[in-house]
């Protein structure tokens, strides 16, 4: 099945964290051992590189706007992505492979499980004021609109809502809708804008400790389910597809 997500933006990708709480960072012989099990799986999966802070990065080499996968170890995170995903399926496939294998190679430790992340990124590409556009398609019929719409207002130079609920009441489950502008002060100074895209992020967040312990693999398969059902009847109707709209209309 294509991935549907993908139609309604320039670019949709998926990031996923696990965090840990307290730093481990194994030895080198270990780290390669996890990454060729991960390239074998993936074998595209060849560019590996260490960060200036010490994160060990493993990625595709393709070029933008392709499907592209990469993951990233860091002392107390494990982070992993795909972007211009072909089918929902493929990230499910990406994840268990990896969280399958991260707690034998790597030393992992459930006592050191704080939270997993999922987040669905959606791109919408425009050239002009993301924050006036955000805020004249979001707020215009909002109390805020007072402030940012205002005969005193000659620009809009942040508008970027991020907003969190909780999906039970231990609130251990939680989710968050953030929408993310680019334009920096200097481009609305001068009139001239870059071509840049306008980020909606739904993050999808699972913390261990409140019941019975699942495997990351488990948890990850369940945040992806639930980012499934928020996205599809909440925040692309809700967010993307409004300002998708917006963006249509100044082009």
């Amino acid at each position: 099945m294509n991935n549907h997500l993908g139609a309604v933006c320039d670019e949709f990708y998926v990031n996923s964290r696990l965090h840990l709480k307290i730093e481990v960072m194994p030895e080198p012989e270990p780290v390669l051992r996890f990454l060729e099990r991960i390239s074998k799986s993936f074998p595209t999966m060849r560019k590996l590189r260490q960060r200036e802070d010490g994160g060990v990065v493993l990625e595709e080499s393709v070029h933008a706007r392709s499907p592209r996968r990469w993951l990233r170890l860091d002392p107390t995170s494990l982070r992993f992505g795909y972007y211009a995903i072909p089918a929902m399926a493929d990230i499910r496939a990406m994840a268990d492979v990896i969280l399958e294998h991260a707690p034998y190679y790597l030393n992992f430790s459930e006592l050191n499980y704080d939270h997993l992340d999922v987040t669905y990124g959606f791109d919408l590409d425009f050239r002009g004021n993301h924050d006036q556009l955000l805020a004249e398609t979001f707020w215009s019929d909002h109390p805020f609109a007072g402030l940012l719409l205002g005969e005193e207002a000659a620009h809009v130079i942040e508008s970027q809502p991020y907003l969190g609920i909780a999906l039970t009441q231990e609130c251990d489950l939680q989710a968050y809708a953030e929408i993310r502008s680019r334009s920096s002060t200097y481009e609305v100074r001068a009139g001239d804008f870059d071509s840049g895209p306008i980020s909606i992020y739904l993050t999808v967040r699972q913390y261990w400790g409140f019941e019975q312990p699942t495997s990351p693999v488990d948890t990850h398969r369940r945040l992806v389910e639930i980012a499934d059902e928020l996205a599809g009847g909440r925040v692309v109707p809700i967010l993307v597809n409004p300002l998708a709209q917006a963006i249509a209309g100044r082009r």
